[in-house]
This record gives structure tokens, C-alpha cells and sequence, in this order.
């Protein structure tokens, strides 16, 4: 599944996806810590990755494995 960043908030580490479908996604500071990413800006383009309970594991660029 992938989104575009809608909100990041750099303090928190905390931010929300609007899905290609419209619908927005939170995502918890644990799933970005996970993506070794250092920062991400509004319009920037994410593959998420769930866990079988829904909740947000991952977030990383669409290209990166």
C-alpha cells in the first residue's frame, strides 16, 4: 500500500498519509524509527508496510526494500 505524507511532525516523529484512495493514515513514531528515515516532507510518496492487526510497522520510500 502506498500514500503521500499529508503531516509529519519532526518532533514526534509522528505523521498522517492520505491513501490513494483518499483515506488518511496515522502513523506512530515506532514505524518511522523503523524506516531509517531521517526526515519527510509534505507530497512525498511512501510504501506502508501493516502488520495482520492493521497498525502502521513500517514506512519507507516506495523504492527502498
Amino acid at each position: 500500500m502506498q500514500g503521500t505524507v499529508a503531516s509529519f511532525d519532526a518532533q514526534t516523529r509522528t505523521g498522517v498519509l492520505l491513501l490513494d484512495d483518499g483515506t488518511e493514515l496515522a502513523f506512530p513514531a515506532c514505524a518511522f524509527d523503523a524506516s531509517g528515515l531521517r526526515l519527510l516532507r509534505l507530497g512525498q510518496r511512501l510504501r506502508v508496510e501493516r502488520d495482520p492487526d492493521g497498525t502502521v510497522v513500517r514506512v519507507t520510500f516506495p523504492t527502498m526494500a
